[in-house]
């Protein structure tokens, strides 16, 4: 438990008993943002369409093994312009951010 297992970004030793003690501390934490993931997939597929869909889905990594993306990138991905990509973006937040808030309220 006492033995060094590597150093964290300040250069601090790290010790097996550090990283037990932190995954137990993480795991309430951990499930509750997966809760939260599920709730806003199935709020993406449920409300957006189309570009919105997409957009939201790549702008936040939100399929399948999928890596989170900038507003260029997307853009490059479905050749319109970055500020397109925005305002579909704002779009979409806007819808979503009212689906969850009534949810949360009912």
């Amino acid at each position: 438990m006492q033995d060094i297992i590597g150093v964290d970004r300040e250069g601090n030793e790290v010790r097996v008993e550090d990283k037990l003690a932190d995954e137990k501390e993480d795991i309430p934490d951990q499930v509750s943002v997966k809760i939260q993931l599920k709730r806003l997939r199935e709020a993406v597929y449920k409300i957006l369409y189309g570009r919105e869909k997409t957009v939201i889905t790549m702008r936040y990594g939100l399929g399948p093994e999928m890596e989170e993306m900038t507003q260029r990138e997307i853009a490059g991905v479905l050749d319109i312009s970055r500020s397109y990509v925005s305002r579909i973006e704002k779009k979409a937040l806007g819808k979503l951010r009212k689906e969850l808030a009534e949810s949360v309220s009912h």
